[in-house]
């Protein structure tokens, strides 16, 4: 009942942002319902996405809660430690993680307020996690990591050191950046623009994952764009580019293509000591 009634809610608030109405339209109790939904998602009650049917989808009124939170709300002075700060929202209040044995290490780990951390996180300093976000349960977040807003990431999964996982907000239809469970991606991976890793896989690390660069799956001979299966090995490598032959690029030119394969058993060993010393 929770979901429904926000539903509800937020679809009147946005049918009213849609015909023109400003902040100065907003009464209290409209208020009370961006709150209530920003601790919805907090809570892990309501997510940007979900999987229906194996495909993950969207939830279109989740997305617009999180813009009219934007739209309705002024611009404020904040303070996080001795940095002063400029936004329409505090930060997340983090005194319930540690009751579910999560940690966020100091000087530099950052929640928006409507972020979701499950049990059994770690979040290594410094790091953000912006609005609309999911991580679940004994996730690693590294240090200088970026989990942008409304991307869902799975259980057990290893976001490795400057790891970029992209936010995407906007058109509310489209599906954020997936990350599944038990993913481990290498250090400096970046993800975007509503990619889509399967469960199980492991990435090597500078690897790019966006739907505009193939994946070259060699499991199943062929070329995909936009999600990498799961139980994969992937890594990055350039292939011959349509404009090798130009004059104007002397020697040929190269584009980016990931290479899939399956996961390899020393791969997973390795996966398993490194579980056996967080244990």
């Amino acid at each position: 009942m929770l979901g429904q009634d926000l539903e509800q809610n937020i679809g009147d608030l946005w049918t009213a942002y849609e015909q023109g109405a400003t902040i100065d339209d907003v009464e209290p109790p409209q208020l009370d319902t961006l709150d209530e939904f920003l601790t919805a998602l907090e809570n892990g009650d309501v997510r940007a996405a979900e999987k229906v049917d194996g495909e993950w989808e969207a939830n279109e009124w989740v997305k617009q809660g999180i813009l009219l939170n934007f739209a309705f709300r002024e611009t404020h002075s904040r303070e996080y430690g001795d940095v002063e700060y400029h936004d329409v929202l505090p930060l997340r209040d983090t005194g319930d993680l540690g009751e579910r044995g999560t940690r966020n290490t100091p000087d530099g780990t950052t929640i928006r307020r409507g972020a979701y951390l499950g049990e059994d996180c770690i979040m290594m300093s410094p790091s953000f996690v912006n609005i609309g976000a999911h991580v679940g349960d004994g996730t690693l977040v590294d240090s200088c990591d970026t989990v942008g807003s409304c991307a869902q990431i799975g259980e057990n999964v290893k976001l490795g050191a400057n790891t970029l996982i992209g936010g995407v907000l906007e058109p509310v239809e489209s599906a954020p950046v997936i990350v599944e469970d038990d993913v481990s991606l290498g250090a400096g991976c970046r993800v975007t623009s509503g990619f889509v890793v399967g469960e199980g896989s492991v990435v090597g690390e500078n690897t790019l994952l966006t739907p505009r660069i193939p994946v070259y799956d060699l499991v199943e001979d062929e070329v995909l764009y936009g999600e990498l299966p799961p139980e994969r090995r992937a890594f990055q490598r350039f292939v011959d580019s349509s404009v090798g032959e130009n004059d104007l690029i002397p020697g040929g030119a190269y584009k980016p293509a990931v290479v899939a394969t399956d996961v390899e058993e020393e791969t997973l060993e390795a996966t398993e000591r490194e579980d056996a010393l967080r244990d």
